[in-house]
């Protein structure tokens, strides 16, 4: 009995394309997979620092004075000593649809960082369901 080995088979030069030599291309996946490892971590940095201040934290207490144009939105904001916070107010109908906006600048006395209770009248378009603080800023 004869022993035959295996052997690769042999391809016409030019003909098949080229072939691989077995060893895995790693550096591709591997400049992708840092690319979005860091975009993972820059992008939620840079919202955050936009949009996401805790020092001007504000809370919604309630509205009043419902009327067919406009509306008095009670809130409260956490503003530091001596600053300035601007605020979006918005008033919707009971369909959710938006029907008035405000921006109101809320100052905090000289001192400790504290909470600045604040009543607005948001001008509306219809008759709104309910109010709230979009967001609050620093004011500049």
């Amino acid at each position: 009995m004869s022993e035959t080995s295996a052997t690769h088979p042999v391809f016409p030069p030019g003909r098949y394309g080229r072939r691989r030599d077995g060893r895995r291309r790693l550096g591709v996946p591997i400049v992708f997979g840092l690319i979005v490892l860091a975009a993972s971590v820059l992008v939620p940095l840079r919202l955050y620092e936009r949009y996401g201040d805790p020092s001007y934290d504000p809370r919604i207490v309630g509205w009043a004075e419902v009327t067919e144009t406009g509306m008095t939105i009670d809130f409260t904001v956490r503003v530091p000593a001596g600053g300035a916070a601007e605020c979006v107010l918005r008033a919707r109908s009971y369909d959710g649809a938006e029907v008035g906006r405000r921006t109101v600048t809320v100052t905090s006395p000289a001192g400790a960082t504290t909470t600045v209770e604040a009543k607005e009248r948001v001008t509306t378009t219809a008759r709104a369901s309910h109010g709230d603080v979009v967001r609050c800023r620093p004011a500049g």
